[in-house]
């Protein structure tokens, strides 16, 4: 039997391909939407992919459990537990509890783990030339190294009212039916790692097993004394704040994704057409430069990725493709770069990318406002911004700031003033840079704090270090 991980750092999204060489034959569970990892993995191991499945509907990544059927002609299975509000609404074969799908001698067993979303499965794997019973279990995001799922993105990001105590209440039931029945031998492998909003406290570990889980996992004592309350109210507590972008990844990935094909290369296009175009208004711009090369000069109006890698999260906070229409314009050092720029983003369904353009020859530039902590306290400003999560600015701010994280000031702006200028600040700067371009674009007076609250808090140690 084949059990590869396929692992997207941008997202901490963990996607597997099961496969059985004695018949050649794979099933990828819970892939992600640029496809050609799986089919370059197949050809390499001389396997046919031939059943494409998911854990469950995803709220942090756009599902290519279609993409793949596309390319492959493979057999589509899907969750048909959950009740009528969460049935899928493309074609596909519905897995209910207990029933197997096969691929030569490996058979993956469907176990509904419900409480993270209702018609969550996870999957039971035999590998039945080597044992006759199960050795792993696909997890999905029910059970992560060291934490549980999250059961409030259905509140946070789907429209849900309340739900989140009935789903936590699943969860315990999931563990304690399903998850803990297993022997402690079963490794489990989950659908997210460290750095992904779908827990509280992942941990970076690749994989764990039930025994492990069981013997040290923070909700071990929880189960074996059954205090369902205790466990509910310690689940909920201090999840992180989800991004706006979920409910959007939610709705598409239950109605089931656009299928994109086959992607030409993209074009590097002329300074000079690029400029028509942004002066028409017809294009969005996408610096992905470093926080300090935007801040000396970057394209009126544009978006900010200062990290390439995090293409995929930081373009889902900041482009919302169903109320902007204008496909993006890459800033990348050449196609290569464009491409998996490109790649990333459909992982999150921004697709409109009309080309790239290696430099910034030839284009408009503006200085994108920023003050230093030393001046913060001399300028006039409507709101102090803080971009971070809940549970860093709890932790500490600067006084007066209020918050709104970077991943939901897109779709709040009704929560910002309408006038006035608007000083934003996070940890360090990048994420800040994220949001600030954001609500620039949208037509916020917005002026950056240079170095963020690191530089605040370095600001504070100078000034009492000079008075002492």
């Amino acid at each position: 039997m084949l059990l590869e991980r396929i692992y997207d750092e941008d997202l901490s999204q963990a996607s597997y391909v099961v496969g059985c060489q004695g018949s050649g034959e794979a099933v990828v569970v819970d892939p992600r939407r640029d496809v050609g990892v799986y089919l370059g993995l197949a050809e390499r191991h001389g396997l046919a992919i031939v059943a494409v499945t998911e854990t469950h509907v995803h709220a942090d990544y756009l599902s290519g459990t279609r993409e793949l059927a596309a390319a492959t002609g493979a057999q589509v299975y899907l969750s048909g537990e959950g009740g009528a509000d969460w049935q899928y609404g493309f074609a596909g074969r519905r897995l209910h509890d207990g029933e197997a799908l096969t691929v030569g001698e490996v058979t993956l067993t469907a176990l509904h783990t419900p409480g993270h979303t209702p018609e969550h499965l996870s999957f039971l794997v035999t590998d039945g030339a080597f044992a006759g019973e199960a050795g792993y279990l696909l997890s999905g995001d029910f059970v992560f190294a060291g934490d549980l799922g999250r059961p409030d993105l259905l509140d946070e990001a789907a429209g849900g009212v309340e739900t989140r105590f009935a789903g936590a209440g699943q969860v315990f039931g999931s563990l304690r039916e399903k998850f803990l029945t297993l022997p402690d031998h079963v490794q489990v492998f989950p659908a997210h790692g460290a750095g992904s909003a779908c827990g509280k406290a992942l941990g970076a570990l690749p994989s764990t097993t039930v025994g492990y889980e069981r013997r040290y996992a923070w909700w071990a004592p929880y189960l074996a004394a059954g205090d369902q309350e205790g466990f509910v109210a310690e689940l909920l507590a201090g999840q992180p704040d989800a991004h706006a972008y979920f409910a959007r990844m939610k709705r598409q990935n239950l109605a089931g994704p656009v299928v994109l094909g086959r992607r030409a290369p993209l074009a590097e296009l002329a300074g000079e057409a690029v400029r028509a175009d942004l002066e028409a208004d017809r294009v969005t711009f996408v610096d992905t430069r470093s926080v300090g090369a935007v801040h000396a000069g970057t394209v009126p109006g544009s978006l900010s990725v200062p990290v390439p890698e995090r293409a995929a999260t930081y373009g889902a906070w900041a482009y919302d493709p169903e109320t902007d229409s204008r496909p993006l314009v890459l800033l990348a050092r050449g196609q290569d770069q464009a491409q998996d720029l490109w790649d990333h983003l459909v992982r999150v369904g921004v697709d409109d990318v009309v080309g790239y353009v290696s430099s910034l020859e030839g284009l408009p530039l503006v200085q994108p406002g920023t003050v230093c902590p030393a001046g913060l306290e001399g300028m006039e400003h409507a709101v102090l911004l803080d971009v971070r999560n809940r549970s860093e600015h709890a932790a500490g701010t600067i006084p007066g700031a209020e918050q709104l994280s970077a991943g939901r000031v897109l779709w709040h702006q009704d929560e910002l003033p309408a006038r006035g200028r608007i000083v934003t600040f996070c940890q360090s700067g990048v994420r800040n840079a994220v949001a600030s371009a954001a609500l620039r674009r949208a037509g916020f007076d917005v002026v950056e704090l240079e170095g963020s609250y690191d530089g605040w808090l370095q600001e504070q140690a100078r000034r009492s270090a000079a008075s002492s």
